[in-house]
């Protein structure tokens, strides 16, 4: 039997295994060995992090006010809004969700709950406001299902409160009623000042006769009063914090009267009209009769808003439109098209009595007029305006409620001969197809305006036709620019098969909008290059030697009714992949220059010691001379006199590019790599530098010039 040793600690972090070798031998037998592998396998641990596990334990502030049962501390995270800083975590993979933990309160000496899954909520009631800062400590014990436990502390700042505390404006009210009240009605009213106030009748427990509203402190009567003395008592307290509360008295009294008031029909009455109904008309006659079964006696009035008082008026029973009912008005939409009075019916004779009747009137819009069109609506846009560029926008009105609520439409749609398009909403007319001033200069458009919403009836509704000019404006085609018009590349090919990238051409055209399409139009030979946008690909082959292709790619844009085109030279040198060079794209621009070019090139010197200069400059000076003055003759000789020849004469001589190289290309050591092309300079047309231009130039020849050894080069 193998057990673990006491006092022995496993950590499968350090060590996973353990081999113990058994021997075992019985008497008179030979000793047998085995090995025993024990292996520790992780399990997960309950810890509990920093500040909540120290001796302090975690701090969390809070204000006085906060509402009950707001949850205040997170033992463990949990998935709610506003809660602290977690205090608990677990440091090892598979670590139990807080379902399975059991969290324990030590100290039981707290207003404040822990719930089961780790939450320190505030108390049922609020924290005390009338105390200064208050704190609470709580140690907090948790454990998981296997037994293994952590614990922490909590201390709970509570930090007091400077919000207005609720207080009665009026401790104490006296009101005096007449009965006969119906049920309902406001009695009289409270007020208290404070934040979330909220009202309540304390006594009697069960109120009878009266009932409060809690948010605006109405006291309402429950039913029909009679004569009787009633003594409320008022609370009003703050509904987040109820300890924050206030009391006041109330007593009411209902006084007798020895008649009935008048009893009218209809009780209430309610009405829509439209807003063309005319003034003078009657809305309705009310039926009334007083406790002697006569109507000889009554008197009607009016009573309400100043415009409900303006629009109506009484004629005896009867109620009649006073004044037009403008529902397309701002004065109208104030009030909400709606009108509330109430008609005050009292009987003669002492005391009085009286009867209230509420009316509530309700006006309804009418589709009266035409939407109207804007004045001059002329627009002018460009005729490379871009797909969906707004034109311009149809303004049109409408006097009916609510105001200029149109729908806009274009009477034929959108097609070859009205290439435009008008947002039903807005009115904004957009570009939807191809415009060219050569072949229209303008568009008549008619415009169909469409009143919604304007009538109780949906199905009225008016519309008018407006007419809208286009023009449109011509805008001249320009030549694309491309920045150089001419580059002088190399590059060392790659694998056969594969696309090696060479250039990117930098144009623009006017508009900037416009679309360019690039082409090769000469010098592709073998079709070894080809052009991906403005991007120029070589696609190498099997060729051994060195190759030199001058390219000429025609660079268009789509803007206009006639093309215009740039050409732009390229002079590309391909060294094959064979050589021993590994396969790269270097690529060097050489952008030709108007005027000579002149080339400092600064070296750095390393001074050895004075012997080893003497010897060195002894040796080497002469094979080193002869060498390079071997290989600088055969090469300017053979190949770049031949390179700059080609290069020149395949610009002046292209015709559909119209490339006039007047310009003179410097082909410098320091640009090129080659040292055989320093101080050579092109010039295919122009003059020669420091000789007569009746001499040179006369003859109308292209000729090459070296500017070190003064030799001329006819081409």
């Amino acid at each position: 039997q193998v057990t673990l040793r006491a006092g022995a600690e496993l950590d499968a972090r350090r060590v996973n295994q353990y081999t113990l070798i058994l021997r075992a031998a019985c008497p008179g037998e030979d000793e047998v060995e085995e090995r025993l592998f024990v292996r520790v396998t992780a399990a997960p641990v309950l810890r509990c992090d920093t500040p909540f596990a120290s001796a302090e334990g975690d701090v969390v502030q809070v204000m006085a006010d906060v509402a009950p049962r707001t949850p205040l501390y997170a033992v463990l995270p949990q998935p709610l809004g506003g809660l602290m800083n977690p205090g608990c975590g677990g440091v090892e993979k598979g670590f139990p969700s807080s379902s399975s933990l059991q969290f324990r309160l030590r100290n039981h000496n707290t207003p404040l709950t822990l719930t089961r899954r780790g939450l320190v909520l505030a108390p049922d009631n609020g924290f005390d406001l009338s105390k200064d800062t208050q704190t609470f400590r709580l140690e907090i014990e948790v454990m998981d299902r296997h037994g293994h436990n952590c614990s922490g502390a909590v201390r709970v700042e509570v930090l007091p409160s400077h919000r207005p505390r609720v207080t009665f404006l009026e401790p104490h009210r006296a009101v005096t009623v007449t009965e006969g009240i119906g049920p309902w009605e406001v009695v009289t009213q409270v007020h208290a000042s404070g934040d979330n106030v909220r009202y309540a009748i304390l006594a009697p427990v069960a109120p009878a006769l009266f009932t409060i509203d809690e948010v605006t402190g109405e006291i309402h009567s429950t039913c029909r009063l009679e004569a009787i003395r009633a003594h409320l008592l008022i609370r009003a307290y703050n509904a987040l914090h109820p300890d924050d509360r206030a009391t006041a008295t109330v007593d009411i009294t209902v006084q007798g009267r020895d008649h009935r008031a008048p009893r009218c029909v209809p009780a209430i009455f309610v009405s829509q009209v439209p807003e063309t109904v005319s003034p003078g008309t009657t809305l309705v006659t009310l039926q009334c009769t007083d406790s002697t079964s006569t109507d000889g006696s009554l008197h009607y009035a009016l009573e309400g808003p100043p415009a409900s008082r303006s629009h109506f008026c009484m004629e005896g029973p009867r109620l009649k439109v006073n004044t037009t009912l403008d529902y397309d008005s701002e004065a109208m939409a104030a009030v909400g098209f709606q009108f509330t009075a109430t008609i005050v019916v009292t009987e003669g004779g002492q005391p009085l009595q009286s009867t209230r009747v509420p009316v509530l009137v309700m006006v309804t819009p009418v589709n009266e007029f035409r939407p109207a069109c804007p004045n001059g609506a002329t627009f002018t846009v460009p005729e490379t305006a871009a797909f969906g560029s707004i034109v311009g926008r149809v303004t049109g009105t409408d006097r009916d409620y609510p105001l200029d609520s149109l729908e806009y439409s274009l009477v034929g749609g959108t097609g070859p001969a009205q290439p435009f398009s008008i947002d039903r909403r807005t009115g904004e007319i957009h570009v939807v197809g191809p415009l060219d001033s050569q072949q229209q200069k303008s568009y008549r458009l008619v415009v169909q305006l469409m009143d919604t919403h304007n009538d109780l009836d949906l199905a009225k509704r008016l519309s008018r036709l407006c007419d809208v000019s286009v023009r449109l404006q011509a805008v001249p085609d320009q030549l694309p620019a491309c920045i150089p018009e001419v580059q002088e590349l190399w590059i060392t090919a790659g694998s056969p098969g594969s696309r090696q990238p060479v250039t990117h051409l930098v144009c623009h055209s006017s508009p900037d909008s416009a679309a360019l399409t690039y082409t090769i139009v000469g010098g592709n030979e073998g079709g070894r290059f080809r052009l991906e946008g403005n991007t120029l690909v070589y696609l190498p082959n099997d060729r051994a030697e060195p190759r030199t292709f001058v390219l000429l790619v025609e660079v268009w844009g789509s803007s206009g009714a006639h093309r215009r085109s740039t050409t732009v030279a390229l002079v590309v040198h391909v060294t094959p992949w064979s050589t021993p060079l590994p396969p790269s794209t270097t690529t060097r621009h050489t952008t030709l220059q108007r005027e000579p070019l002149v080339v400092v090139q600064t070296e750095t010197v390393w001074h050895p010691p004075a012997w080893f200069v003497a010897v060195l400059t002894i040796s080497g000076a002469l094979l080193l001379a002869t060498l390079g003055c071997t290989a600088r003759n055969f090469l300017c000789s053979e190949q770049d006199w031949g390179i700059m020849a080609a290069f020149c004469s395949s610009r002046s001589n292209r015709a559909s590019g119209k490339l006039f190289l007047g310009k003179r290309a410097e082909v410098t050591a320091a640009q090129q790599g080659n040292p055989c092309l320093a101080g050579v300079s092109c010039i295919c047309q122009g003059k020669l530098p420091g000789r007569s231009a009746a001499s040179i130039s006369g003859t109308g020849r292209d000729y090459l010039f070296n500017s070190v050894t003064g030799a001329r080069r006819w081409i």
